[in-house]
């Protein structure tokens, strides 16, 4: 696997990703609310403001994707058939690379798995919002960890 930058070709291939992800992970979601979010996520990622990277696998397929912006992961998603496979510690590692210290990270609350998976990799919640983003019911946790200078 490895990571390189997103390119605006790619884009149909992140929202695929995205769909299919959700669905697998965000069963607090009705599949109305995830055709709802579509337009929004694929707004999103055309967004330049937004760095984006995209994981392949060894054999140059799409695999993952990674959003980051000020020393914040803004989207993490990997493919179903490629989750639990190293790939999201691998996205999370590269994400780090590029903050100043201190990561961050909004996990909604109701993906147990995803807050499992970023408590298993030093991230502590520091906070809490009642709804998501677009004021939606869906509670969000803020989370963040520091790695120590030298690591």
């Amino acid at each position: 696997m490895h990571v390189r930058p997103a390119q605006p070709e790619d884009r149909d291939q992140l929202l695929e990703i995205w769909e299919r992800s959700v669905r697998a992970t965000h069963h607090f979601l009705k599949v109305s609310e995830i055709a709802a979010l579509r337009p929004f996520v694929a707004e999103e990622l055309a967004k330049a403001a937004v760095d984006w990277w995209l994981l392949e696998s060894a054999r140059g397929f799409p695999i993952g994707f990674l959003g980051v912006t000020h020393g914040a992961i803004e989207a993490l998603f990997m493919d179903p058939d490629h989750q639990r496979q190293g790939g999201g510690r691998l996205l999370v590692a590269h994400a780090q690379g590029l903050a100043a210290g201190t990561l961050a990270v909004d996990v909604n609350e109701q993906n147990e798995g995803a807050v499992r998976f970023y408590e298993s990799l030093g991230f502590s919640v520091i906070g809490r919002s009642p709804t998501d983003a677009g004021g939606r019911p869906f509670p969000i946790l803020h989370m963040e960890r520091t790695v120590p200078e030298g690591r």
